[in-house]
């Protein structure tokens, strides 16, 4: 390890003085313009990550559903997971590190993780936002912008809806730190966050799991999807179309390119796909989920079906009008519902007793929960909010389901499962061997390496046409007890401890019992509170009886919040 190398690179991307940043859920998020020094930092880590697995490692910058002048920064690990739990801390104190400490903290980070330093490293990068548009009538000089499939008319498109400026600085930060500590890259430019945990998986499985390029996993994808489908269409009149609004964010790009891939079984009509309007701006799942009304920019008609992307393509909520012009929301919960309705009725007709669970947070609402134990006869169990813990949980069947409420998640199969579904495909006869058939069309059109909001609207698209269920049938399977969720600012998010899976407060004291008397004043009432794991707020749940129950109970859950847990800014205030 060359630390004079490291040390005179770094003064290229010198952190600001005092500045603290904790790798949270889904790596650093912050103001773009603090984020230089953490990502030639993520790229050292990176390459260190890679020589103790043996293995390629990604790095993803990305805004999330974060508005347009944040960005961040997170780490792949070996088979497309979240970075593990120490290698979190790990990357919390390298990012703040101050500049005469950080060589040292480096070595620190190789000698406590038994890093070989002479090991081979291999780091693969992508973006989902990219550099300011050209002016009009500049001529076009970088490839990146021109895919095989795009004229000359939405290339101009696409330069304008992929601005924002900060990523490919920052990315090309990520190569500096990957570089000087001799690791090899691949820069897969823009995708996808889902892609990028993709890619990493097939690399990683010697192809296995999948070719890793963008066009592989759209052939991919689109294979399993036709199959599943192409017995439910019988004629032109079946054609399904589909209106998504992509938060100006990657997904439109990508959903774009994969059109024709799907042209025979869904027609997508895309909306807030970056020719106008910001990044997560008033769009996208998080907005349509957190404020319960349609995007702006969507038209909408009665009884269409309609579904919202984050800006990096990881969540997806669906949505329509009723004929009476009312909206209905169907979140995270509704959809591992639908799939594991769907999951549970294939293995019966297979007769294997494979065991399937769906795994929660405490945001589920609490008529899903019922629903599953109740009338599918499901197994449900709740984990702190954050995908790495839905996804461990959800490793522990041979079928795990998992999706917060707010759109992210996927399904996971064992090795196990997949062997025997597969032998099954083979060897089985009639009805026996067409479920098994779907079940490994299925286990191919889910992205197990992340929640991805392109291959759940493809599985999405294919259970619904196969159960030929409208989205006034799914939407029916129950109904939701009305819910509210708020943000309050805080000096500190570090103030709130919780416990059982994030449902009770623990620190500061009084506030749970503030709550519980809250709660106690409304019918079919419960609520929580919860640091952000990356931004000083605290985030407010609460659900009741009607809405305007549920809005005044969050409202009054956020007062004591604000209160006892030392809120900043302006005070929370009655109104949605």
């Amino acid at each position: 390890m060359d630390l004079d190398a490291i040390t005179e690179y770094s003064a290229l991307h010198a952190k600001p003085n005092g500045l603290v940043l904790q790798y949270g859920t889904a790596g650093f998020r912050t103001k773009a313009e603090h984020l230089d020094h953490v990502m030639f930092r993520m790229g050292l880590l990176a390459v260190l990550r890679s020589k103790q697995t043996k293995s390629t490692i990604g790095v993803m910058v990305t805004a999330s559903h974060n508005p347009e002048e944040d960005n961040g920064v997170k780490l792949v690990d070996p088979l497309g997971e979240m970075l593990a739990p120490s290698w979190e801390e790990h990357a919390t104190c390298l990012a703040n590190a101050e500049e005469q400490d950080m060589p040292r903290v480096l070595m620190d980070i190789s000698v406590k993780a038994a890093v070989n330093l002479q090991q081979d490293a291999f780091v693969v990068i992508g973006r989902d936002t990219s550099s300011p548009p050209p002016s009009a009538g500049d001529t076009f000089q970088d490839p990146q912008w021109m895919p095989e499939t795009m004229d000359s008319i939405e290339l101009c498109i696409y330069h304008v809806f992929l601005y924002t400026p900060s990523s490919e600085k920052l990315s090309q930060s990520v190569i500096d730190g990957v570089t000087v500590l001799e690791g090899q890259f691949h820069d897969y430019g823009l995708v996808t966050t889902p892609q990028l945990h993709y890619m990493v998986c097939c690399r990683n499985t010697s192809g296995r799991y999948g070719k890793a390029t963008i066009e592989g996993y759209y052939e991919k994808l689109s294979r399993a999807f036709l199959e599943l489908t192409n017995q439910a269409f019988c004629s032109g009149d079946d054609y399904r179309s589909l209106k998504v609004d992509c938060a100006n964010g990657i997904g439109a790009l990508k959903l774009r390119e994969m059109e024709h891939y799907i042209s025979q079984g869904l027609s997508v009509q895309l909306f807030n796909d970056g020719t106008k309007g910001k990044l997560n701006h008033l769009c996208g799942a998080d907005f349509v989920k957190s404020h319960q009304k349609p995007p702006e920019g969507m038209e909408m008609k009665a009884n269409e079906r309609c579904c919202s992307f984050d800006g990096d393509a990881d969540r997806i909520v669906y949505y329509y009008l009723d004929v009476d012009g009312h909206f209905h929301l169907i979140d995270g919960d509704k959809i591992a519902t639908l799939i594991s309705s769907f999951l549970k009725e294939l293995l019966l007709e297979i007769g294997e007793s494979l065991n399937i669970g769906v795994v929660q947070t405490a945001y589920a609402n609490g008529s899903s929960t019922r629903y599953l134990e109740e009338v599918m006869k499901v197994p449900v169990y709740c984990t702190k909010t954050g995908v790495k813990h839905l996804h461990h949980k959800a490793q522990e069947f041979d079928i795990g389901v998992y999706f917060e409420a707010n759109g992210h998640g996927t399904v996971l199969f064992s090795k196990a499962a997949e062997t025997k579904i597969k032998q099954l495909a083979k060897e089985s006869e009639d009805k026996k061997k067409e479920a098994a058939k779907m079940l490994e069309n299925v286990i191919d059109l889910f992205n197990q390496a992340a929640g991805d909001a392109i291959s759940d609207m493809l599985v999405i698209e294919a259970i619904l046409t196969r159960k030929g269920l409208t989205v006034q049938q799914w939407d029916a399977l129950y109904t939701d007890l009305p819910n509210r969720q708020l943000k309050v600012k805080v000096a500190d998010r570090q103030v709130i401890s919780t416990t059982d899976a994030e449902r009770q407060v623990v620190t500061p004291l009084g506030l749970q019992e503030a709550i519980n008397d809250l709660v106690k004043t409304y019918k079919l009432s419960r609520a929580f509170v919860r640091p952000s794991g990356t931004e000083d707020i605290v985030r407010v749940y609460a659900e009741a009886d009607s809405q305007e129950n549920a809005d005044s109970l969050a409202r009054a859950v956020s007062l004591a919040v604000f209160q006892l847990a030392g809120g900043v800014g302006e005070m929370p205030q009655p109104g949605f």
